[in-house]
Formats: C-alpha cells, structure tokens, sequence
C-alpha cells in the first residue's frame, strides 16, 4: 500500500494518492489533475476511484476533470445528490482497491454529505482515514457553511458533527492514521495545528473537539463559537463542485491570451474586466497600473482572491511577471474564476514603455514610521485579523481587517495622510491597493508590517494568547 498526501500550501488543502497492486485511488483532487494521472502513469498503475469527502466550498475540486480523463468514477458519501453521473456510497460501504479496503463512513455535521473514507490494509486492519473537513488536527470543520442547502441552524450541525466523531470516529483505535482535509489557514476550521498528518490517540488527547467527558451541549457551544463570516465565494464554489464547471485546459486557454499595451488598455476600458496585479508587494509598490488590485502569487493568492473579489464570474485582466501566467490562471481556477480574459505581454515593463500612465504606492520603513510617531499623532490602522490584533497591537492603532475591509471605508480620514500596515507587508498592500480602487489615496504602507514594527522598537500592548480565537 502507497499512501502519498498532495498538499497546496496555497489552499492548506490536502489531496490523497491511494494505491494498492496497481489500483489507485484519488481523494479530494485539485482542480489541475494531470498531476495525478501522471503519477499513476509513472507507477503503471490505474485509478479505479476518485473520492470526494464532501462538496467543498473553500476550492473547486477536480472530480469531474479527472473521472472524464481516466473513466473512473466519482464517489460521494449518503445524501449527496450532484448533478453529474456519480457513485453515492451507503454508509459502510466497501470499496475494493487491490489487496485493501477502503470504507465509507458517513459522518455529516460540516455538511450532510461529508463523508470519512477509513482504509484497512491487507490484513483487514484499520490503518487510516481521510476525514476531509470532519476532523481537522486541533479542530473540527465549522457547522455553518451548509445550513442553508440543508435547511438546518448551525447549532444543529454542530450537534451531528458530535454524533459523528463519538459514533464513526472516536471509537477506532488510537495508531489510526489521520489524514486531513485542510491544514491551518484554512477558513473551514478556527483552530488547525501546522502539521498535516498525526494519530488518532494524539488528536483524542489534544483536540479541543474530542474530549471524553465533553456533552454534547458543551461542544455546540465551543464549535460554534467565534466563527467569522465565511468567505462570500464559498456558495458558488460548492455550486460549481456540486453542479459541474468547464474544463481547466479550456480556462488556461482562453486566459492565455497575451495583450499588447494598447490592447489591454482597450479591454479594461470596454469591458467590466478588473485588472489584478500579481507581481510581488515590492514591484506593485513602485509602480502598477492605476485602478488595479494587487494580490501576490507568493502570499496566500487563491483565498484572498475569493475573499476579496467574491464574484467567481468577475471577468479579469492580469498583470503578472512574464513566465508565470499559466500559474496565476490555475490558482485562480482552483477557486472558481475561471473568467480570465488575457494578461499584458511583456509585463509592467511593457507598459512602462509604451508611456501609459502610472501609479505609485507610498510606502515607508519601520524604523521612518517609528519616527512619525513620536513627532505627530497619526492615524493608523491595522489591516490583519481580529485574533491576531487582540494578540498585540500599537496602541493608537485601529483594527480594520482585510477580509472585512469594505465595512470600514468610511472610517478613514478624507484629506489627512493615514497609516496601514499588517504582519508582514503583503496584506498592507493588498489593502491599500483596494483603497486606492475606490479613490482613497491619501494612505501610506508600512513595510514589513508588524514584524518590522517590533523590530523597530515601537511599543505594542502586551501579548495576549490567541489560542482560542479565530486564526
């Protein structure tokens, strides 16, 4: 038996490579596939299955790609009705893959369908589950992301996520191999430990969600505690995983579609095209088309680009540094967008040369922001998530977090120059380019956020442990 975990740091999600005497099984595929086939190809052997936990909302997966490529068929758990050809396994149905069992235990809470695959080797025992975004290490998947298609209260979720665990999960032995859905930084969880693999014993000790002598009311209680809105693309996600979506080589493609200056020019003003810039924080800083939104390829792309744009159908225009265009087309297919319509050839320096009009972002170092705050009383805003805020922030500073950032736009001051940083320089720019967007351009950046602030020797209030807020 071969065990291989695929993991998109991008995503913190986790997809599986299962093979057995030749057969093999794919659970939770990207949406870029090749990767997968070209494995099995190397290995001589077949997918037989392709496997999905549940339909995800954080990215859009490669089920239906990958079972039209290889002729294997999709599985999904009980309830689970797609609109495409599709196993929909029983709870405790076996599937045979060579010499192992892989088996389907039906553990609905994050959604109905959510489904856990538990593997027996040879010998017929337990060695491991790919629990998707039922189990998590440190946490569990958030009840509240299906409670509209299943017409039921988070709380009610939250109370199946719990019959779940201690009924499917909980009771397998201890040297069970857990294999996740998403690692931390994921929006399906609050709480996720760093590492990507662990043992049942190891969760039942640490895991806040699986304590002994927890009730079932005290879970609900602390699992639907301090949940943050979910990302407004995450309902067209699952609408695309559930429903089906055009095939990735026909969306690389048509964004694939170089433009000169002018013409890219010509298409941002004719049509509703955003234009997203994602060089890196530094190259937008010192000059970027005007209007346009910078997320970085390098920071956490995909989900701030769900995040922030919301609208998986937005057509966009891409400046991008030359050789990583088909990059910045997948990783925005991973999450739905599939609406890219070309990106300027040649790059910024193309645009540069053509005598097109420029834009510059003002930003400053740690230690002349230091000096501004000791000569004047200004106006700063911290740009990263609540939970981190409350951890330690300047004192003057305000907390306006990126994922929320419209809901503050009318607290920033008209005329007079303002301050906003993040942790580490990337959301900062993100922010102050959406700022920019919207006709705000009396704002300055602080490079490398707070840990230039630290640094620096500027004062922040004291550490508070962020263990129990959201991340």
């Amino acid at each position: 038996m071969k065990i291989e975990q695929i993991y998109t740091g991008c995503l913190a999600q986790g997809a599986y490579y299962i093979e057995s005497e030749g057969e093999v099984a794919i659970i939770d595929p990207l949406r870029e596939v090749d990767n997968y086939i070209a494995i099995a190809k190397d290995n001589k052997a077949t997918i037989k299955y392709i496997f999905e936990t549940h339909f995800h909302a954080d990215f859009v997966s490669g089920h239906i790609t990958l079972s039209e490529k290889t002729g294997a068929p999709i599985v999904y758990g009980p309830t689970a009705a797609p609109k495409f050809d599709a196993i929909i396994a029983t709870d405790g149905q076996v599937f045979q893959l060579g010499k192992i069992t892989i088996t389907a235990l039906h553990t609905p809470g994050h959604t109905m369908e959510s489904t856990t695959y538990l593997v027996k080797d040879e010998n017929g025992k337990d060695h491991a589950i790919f629990s998707g975004d039922t189990l998590f290490l440190g946490d569990v998947g958030r009840p509240d992301l299906a409670q509209k298609a299943a017409d039921m209260t988070m709380e009610d979720l939250a109370g199946l996520s719990f019959d779940s665990l201690r009924n499917k999960i909980m009771p397998l032995a201890d040297d069970v191999i857990v294999y996740p859905g998403h690692g931390a930084g994921s929006a399906c969880g609050k709480n996720m430990m760093k590492e990507t693999v662990d043992t049942l014993g190891n969760q039942k000790q640490m895991n806040y969600a699986l304590r002994a002598d927890m009730t079932r009311e005290e879970f609900i209680e602390e699992v639907t505690d301090g949940l943050l809105p979910p990302p407004s693309y995450f309902p067209l996600n699952v609408q695309m995983n559930k429903e089906g979506y055009e095939n990735i080589d026909t969306v690389i493609k048509k964004g694939s579609n170089a433009l000169s200056p002018e013409e890219f020019e010509t298409a941002a003003n004719t049509t509703e095209a955003l234009i997203l810039d994602v060089r890196h924080q530094s190259e937008f800083i010192k000059g970027h088309i005007p209007r346009s939104i910078f997320i970085g390829l390098q920071g956490g792309f995909a989900p701030w680009v769900g995040a922030l744009i919301q609208d998986v159908k937005q057509p966009l225009l891409l400046v991008v540094e030359p050789g990583k265009e088909k990059e910045a087309i997948t990783r925005l297919s991973r999450v739905g967008f599939d609406n890219t319509i070309g990106y300027l050839e040649g790059g910024i320096d193309a645009w540069k040369a053509s005598g097109k009009e420029m834009d510059t972002l003002d930003s400053i170092s740690a230690e002349e922001f230091r000096r501004r705050l000791e000569t004047d009383d200004i106006p700063v805003y911290d740009v990263r998530k609540e939970g981190e805020f409350i951890a330690g922030h300047i004192d003057i500073a305000k907390s306006t977090p990126l994922d929320f950032l419209n809901d503050y736009l009318g607290e920033f001051p008209k005329e007079e120059p303002f301050y906003v940083h993040c942790a580490g320089g990337y959301r900062s720019v993100i922010a102050a380019s959406i700022l920019k967007s919207r006709g705000i351009h009396n704002l300055v950046d602080v490079a490398g956020g707070m840990g230039a602030i630290k640094k620096a020797g500027i004062p922040t209030t004291d550490f508070v442990c962020p263990t129990t807020l959201n991340k």
